[in-house]
């Protein structure tokens, strides 16, 4: 069976156990997720036990944002371990995410809009202009036009985004939680159907999956509705 278009996150407390909610996962996703807290505490080594002898796909959630040749000397140290996927913030800044691009032209620079975890409050505390969704429109738009090949965004905006930059940039979505599940600190949440079905092509699903009794039943079970999506909407896993 095709693995489904998930990516784990593995916010594990210890290397080892992200390494077996890694092997059990892998059959069914795609793509696994090494955060900022895990990459801090084990370092490089973390990225080798995770992907394993599977060479499944690694995604690095570093967030980077700091002025261009910081995150471009960053972006060059991360390189040598063949993340596929590599997060800088939008809010950088068209220089900043051109900087990284340039940088690792092997890894899909994929810039983070605004975090699932802001509120429409939390967003006018801060000072940003118009409802989430059209913050996120115009962030992913300049992002793109800096060369970002991939933008994270929350399920919730998924198809504004798609509507702006087109067909060609891969869109993924944080804040996915199956029916039933807690939203926990993720603020603008959708089923993994619904975000599918809006044009995302990655998932990100962590504790619905991490915390479960059978992380690897429960990713298969995801896995297994997303194909039905698929089949049903013709829009391809």
């Amino acid at each position: 069976m095709t693995p489904a278009p998930i990516a784990v996150a593995l916010d594990a407390p210890d290397l080892e156990t992200a390494a077996h909610w890694a092997s059990l996962v892998t059959p069914h996703v795609t793509t696994v997720k090494v955060g900022l807290e895990l990459y801090l505490r084990y370092g490089p080594d973390v990225i080798a036990s995770v992907r394993g002898a599977s060479g499944v796909q690694v995604f690095l959630d570093l967030k980077l944002h700091d002025i261009p040749n910081t995150v471009a000397g960053a972006a060059r140290a991360v390189a040598r371990l063949k993340p596929a996927i590599l997060t800088v913030h939008a809010t950088g800044g068209p220089a900043m995410i051109r900087a990284a691009v340039e940088a690792v032209p092997h890894t899909q620079i994929a810039a983070v809009t605004l975090l699932t975890s802001l509120s429409e409050a939390d967003l006018e505390q801060m000072g940003v202009r118009g409802p989430a969704e059209d913050a996120v429109r115009r962030l992913s738009a300049m992002a793109v036009a800096a060369g970002a090949q991939a933008l994270v965004c929350s399920p919730r905006e998924v198809a504004a985004v798609r509507a702006e930059v087109g067909p060609d940039i891969t869109l993924i979505t944080p804040g996915v939680r199956p029916a039933g599940a807690e939203s926990q600190d993720q603020a603008r949440v959708a089923t993994p159907e619904r975000a599918f079905a809006d044009g995302a092509d990655l998932l990100v699903i962590g504790r619905p999956i991490t915390g479960s009794a059978d992380p690897g039943a429960t990713a298969a079970g995801i896995a297994a509705a997303l194909r039905r999506t698929s089949a049903a909407t013709g829009h391809g896993a």
